[in-house]
């Protein structure tokens, strides 16, 4: 993907306390952004800022999505010379306070008005957060209308599984970086079968609901692997009659085509008998006796898709 441009954007405290992680992981690879009215977010020299807040201020955007959509509007010169040349942008959000809720959709919408891909991973309030899940529920609509493809992650499922791990659920349960990780290397790495950007606006220009999985294990076990993929804190999603597929297969350098192609069948199993799939598979040295997937699904049925009631 020659000349390709990714950035990374963190907006509110928990999309920019993912955003790092995922950009440390990724390395020089990729650009990133923080977006927040909290200065407590801007500890990583390794970023493009962006200060919806004043400093006489302590309350942030006062868990207000207009006042947070209205501040990024009013960042937009600097919104577009940041997205000059960009092609692919991986949003990292948090739904139900005034920042994420707000300048999230907005600076998606800048993205798109700018010409680049706009993946968006949201996270939905704890159930028990009443209040924070209303103000969600008000500004998902508009996120998703603003993203080529909007990921819910629920952060019930994510808590359960960091306790699992035994780790705090702040930090994505490592589930966050894994995926932005194998997005970006599926876009920028060489392969044995080559994916790119274009391949990527071909699959999420199908119309209906999109999400990503991302899974991990054993070459000879491919259901396994889609339990794995399966298994991320995503909102309830059906894939039955998906209509479109970019799947990426990467292993060590024993992988078999007969591997690449019980992965694929597994996880395109439940698609449409037309539906578009494109493949792209990698050896990489660093995954001796495991394949990672990276699969970008999209034409679902929107009516059957997620819910977060």
């Amino acid at each position: 993907m020659d000349g390709a441009q990714i950035l990374i954007a963190g907006v509110g405290g928990l999309g920019c306390s993912w955003a790092k992680r995922a950009h440390i992981v990724c390395g020089n690879n990729v650009d990133l952004v923080l977006i927040d009215a909290d200065e407590a977010s801007f500890d990583y020299d390794q970023a493009h800022l962006i200060r919806l807040g004043k400093q006489s201020e302590d309350s942030g955007c006062a868990a207000l999505p207009p006042l947070g959509e209205q501040r990024m509007r009013n960042a937009s010169g600097i919104v577009r010379k940041l997205l000059s040349d960009v092609e692919l942008v991986i949003i990292l959000a948090g739904l139900g306070g005034g920042t994420g809720t707000g300048a999230g959709p907005e600076f998606a919408r800048q993205a798109r008005l700018a010409g680049a891909i706009v993946i968006t991973i949201a996270a939905i309030p704890f159930e028990a957060q009443e209040t924070r899940v209303k103000v969600s529920k008000e500004g998902l609509p508009k996120l998703e209308s603003n993203s080529d493809v909007c990921v819910r992650l629920e952060l019930d499922r994510l808590a359960w599984q960091a306790r699992e791990r035994g780790i705090d659920w702040r930090l994505g349960a490592s589930w966050v970086e894994e995926f932005v990780e194998g997005l970006v290397r599926t876009l920028l790495r060489l392969g044995l079968i080559n994916l790119d950007m274009m391949d990527l606006k071909t699959i999420v220009g199908h119309p209906g609901g999109s999400t990503l999985l991302v899974g991990q294990g054993d070459p000879n076990d491919a259901f396994s692997l889609l339990d794995d993929a399966m298994g991320a804190p995503l909102a309830n999603l059906s894939f039955d009659g998906a209509k479109a597929c970019l799947l990426q297969i990467e292993g060590g350098n024993g992988m078999t085509v007969g591997q690449v192609g019980a992965i694929a069948d597994a996880f395109t199993s439940k698609f449409h008998d037309d539906a578009q799939v494109i493949l792209g598979a990698r050896v990489s040295d660093d995954l001796v006796g495991r394949i990672r997937v990276v699969a970008v699904v999209s034409g679902l049925d929107e009516l059957g898709g997620i819910s977060i009631d």
